[in-house]
């Protein structure tokens, strides 16, 4: 049986599989799940529950969680391998994979939910834009501390941690919050934006835009709701946007992680 992804291009969990998969010369097909407003969801849940992409089914076995795909992708096609064969190292790509899953992504995600959706406005969203810039500037300076030297997070081989990062970094340059300009770390994304892999799942992201025009209506509406989970929503109480999380849950626009029955 042939890989199938359920994706999302923008997704930065779906963008680091679907490098993942094209690094390990893995052929595999790419859904997009309709998970909108009056879908049939019957074909999808069982797939993942959570009702979040990317999801992954082989042989019989469907899974989620970028994470465990990732797992699953490394210890199911060892070769090419994508994690470091030293302890240290491999421990050293999973904790800069979770800070970019958790921190870093949340600081994107908020920018959108800002600048796509409109959710804050004047004094307010000035104030949650700069709180992004001090904390992509920071977490910036993190990964930059781990590249060092090396032309890669993971060494002298792009890896697991590299495709792990590679979405945020890119996604928060394209908001308009780059690495400095001459860093290392803006050469290395420079080497990232070139590489096969990456060029593909970013040019995807990016020509999925012109079909992301209707949403932000849809998510005005509270026909869509745009999901809160954990780190999200310790962004917005952190960082002053707590009157932004009581306006959705008033108008009925944002969510949390589906329960599961």
């Amino acid at each position: 049986m042939s890989v199938v992804l359920h994706e999302h291009p923008l997704s930065p969990y779906a963008q680091k599989v679907k490098i993942a998969l094209l690094e390990k010369g893995i052929p595999f097909e790419a859904r997009r799940p309709n998970v909108g407003p009056g879908a049939d969801l019957d074909d999808f849940t069982p797939v993942n529950p959570r009702l979040e992409v990317p999801a992954l089914e082989h042989e019989g076995a469907a899974i989620f969680d970028s994470t465990i795909i990732l797992e699953y992708l490394e210890e199911r096609w060892p070769t090419p391998p994508l994690l470091p064969s030293a302890p240290a190292a491999r421990a050293e790509a999973r904790m800069i994979e979770d800070v970019c899953d958790t921190y870093y992504e949340a600081v994107n995600w908020a920018l959108a939910e800002i600048l796509v959706f409109g959710r804050a406005s004047g004094a307010l969203a000035e104030r949650l834009l700069g709180r992004a810039r001090e904390q992509t500037s920071g977490v910036n300076a993190w990964l930059a501390r781990r590249l060092g030297a090396q032309p890669w997070l993971g060494g002298t081989s792009f890896g697991w941690a590299d495709l792990s990062a590679a979405p945020h970094v890119n996604t928060a340059a394209n908001f308009g919050n780059a690495p400095e300009p001459g860093s290392a770390l803006a050469g290395w994304l420079e080497r990232v934006r070139t590489r096969p892999s990456a060029e593909r799942v970013f040019g995807e992201a990016m020509a999925s835009l012109a079909t992301f025009t209707e949403l932000p209506k849809l998510v005005a509406s509270g026909a869509f709701k745009r999901e809160y989970r954990d780190h999200r929503l310790e962004w917005m109480l952190r960082s002053g946007g707590i009157d932004v999380v009581l306006d959705g849950l008033a108008k009925q626009t944002i969510r949390f992680s589906r329960e599961l029955a």
